[in-house]
């Protein structure tokens, strides 16, 4: 009795916790009441392939003690594999409150050790190019992760306190998409570098007035019922003038902003440093978050090679990213070779039917094949009927209808880790439309960290490598820089010293 008491009182506690070191040490006093800690030690299950996982370990440990680096490097290039035996199995990190099988944690921790060893030790036969390119090549196959934040109007507010808690474990990925609201979140993230990120965490200088509601007979005449101008100043003001090329030299991270196009034979863009390097990002932006009625659509606009401000793609008009392509996938895994996606999910539309990743694991697990079946068929008929009526209507704002629709059905609104408010209340749909203050800033904040904590393990066993490759081409990269400067500096003669001085 006294058990299940305290056991209670720390999952409260879990769910009020302040900071992470504070949640997970109830986690893991959790645990230990529970007995998980117990479960984490034991390697066996069936739910990944524990005996590869060992062996694999075992090797690395092995080829690392041994004089010749070689064997180790051919290990790393030949068997290194994103979800080796299915160890990012969401199923294994269910069962604690803390971490998952402390023999995939200590893998994955020596998967990294060893990597780091080869960047920074000699290696027979391999030069340092060579070397560069076995971490470049071993990068690229591996893969990356992606953050993906959703629409949500003053909701995405949310994705604040998500993108916090990753970046203060180090796991903020480089890839990061926003429709709409989450547009404006994975702008402000990847134009601000990290010494100005725990101010924006914060709301310090935060530009608030992001709503300014029209006349309502405004709206009717097809101007939107909300001011676009107000919007666009709320977007300069929090985001800035950079294009999407230059926000990548800025910070290093890769933002992806979605658009629907108005017209009927245009298909949706994801525009980001590569599709798109010269556009203004609040520019997309401001088209992303033109959700349709409440803003009219935009033009985009682009920075000629002067610096100067003009059309991108005159004629062509943009509406709320979310509406086609809120969770772009595909798009993604094509430009970045991602490998795992962290989806935030705030639309008031979605979250109050989506099932947390423990309840659809559970729902997978003891649904009948009738039942799947039936679910799938009816997915599969219903995204049809959209589909052929949508290309039926000419009337504009029928077809959009339409268009909406077919996209909600069709659209997959899950990640392979899904972050999401546990649930909604009236407080939170008081505050979609109007504009934040500090306070409900800090608010959302602390709902989006206390999401987030839970998913940490599962998140790092799939980040921690990719991020581990990344570091060790950057290490190599700067040992490069030095080596070229040094050589320079050997070569530069007494005069020509004295011209350069």
């Amino acid at each position: 009795m006294l058990l299940r008491t305290r056991a209670s009182q720390l999952r409260k506690a879990l769910d009020e916790s302040t900071s992470y070191a504070q949640w997970a040490e109830r986690a893991q006093e959790l645990d230990a009441l529970t007995g998980m800690d117990l479960w984490r030690l034991e390697n066996a299950s069936e739910e990944y392939d524990y005996q590869l996982i060992r062996e694999r370990l075992q090797q690395l440990r092995t080829f690392q003690q041994q004089p010749d680096l070689q064997p180790l490097v051919r290990a790393l290039r030949e068997g290194l594999h994103h979800d080796l035996g299915n160890m990012g199995n969401p199923a294994l990190y269910y069962h604690s409150n803390f971490g998952t099988k402390k023999l995939i944690e200590n893998y994955t921790a020596q998967v990294c050790e060893s990597l780091r060893f080869v960047a920074e030790h000699d290696v027979r036969n391999l030069s340092h190019e060579r070397k560069m390119q076995f971490f470049k090549e071993t990068a690229q196959s591996f893969g990356q992760p992606a953050l993906m934040l959703s629409g949500g109007a003053t909701l995405g507010l949310f994705h604040i306190g998500v993108c916090k808690a990753l970046h203060e474990q180090d796991l903020l990925p480089e890839v990061i998409s926003g429709s709409s609201a989450g547009s404006l979140m994975a702008a402000m993230i990847g134009t601000h570098t990290d010494a100005e990120l725990q101010a924006l965490y914060n709301g310090d200088g935060f530009y608030m007035n992001a709503w300014n509601w029209k006349k309502w007979y405004r709206g009717l005449i097809g101007s939107g019922f909300a001011d676009q101008v107000q919007l666009e100043r709320f977007l300069r003001s929090n985001i800035g003038e950079y294009s999407f090329e230059e926000a990548y030299l800025r910070t290093g991270r890769h933002i992806n902003v979605t658009v629907s196009p108005v017209r009927m034979h245009q298909k949706p863009r994801l525009l980001n440093e590569l599709t798109a390097p010269y556009l203004l990002v609040w520019s997309s932006v401001l088209a992303s978050c033109a959700v349709p009625v409440i803003f009219p659509p935009v033009s985009l606009t682009t920075k000629d090679p002067d610096g100067h401000y003009v059309p991108y793609m005159p004629g062509q008009l943009w509406v709320d990213g979310s509406v086609k392509s809120d969770l772009p996938r595909t798009r993604l895994t094509h430009l970045y070779d991602v490998n795992f996606f962290i989806a935030v999910q705030v639309n008031p539309h979605i979250v109050p039917f989506l099932e947390n990743d423990r309840e659809r694991l559970e729902r997978a697990r003891l649904s009948s094949w009738p039942a799947r079946i039936l679910r799938e068929e009816l997915k599969f008929h219903g995204t049809g009927i959209f589909n052929f009526l949508r290309h039926q209507f000419t009337h504009e704002a029928s077809r959009q209808l339409m268009d909406h629709a077919y996209s909600i059905i069709a659209q997959r609104y899950y990640g392979d880790v899904t972050i999401a408010p546990p649930r909604y209340t009236m407080d939170h749909y008081r505050h979609m439309l109007q504009n934040p203050s500090i306070e409900c800033w800090r608010w959302f904040c602390q709902q989006g960290e206390r999401a987030t904590w839970p998913k940490l393990a599962m998140i790092r066993s799939h980040i921690q490598i990719a991020r581990t490759l990344k570091a060790c081409i950057v290490l190599l990269e700067n040992r490069r820089n030095r080596r070229s400067a040094d050589h320079r500096n050997d070569t530069r003669t007494p005069g020509s010293e004295a011209v350069h001085s």
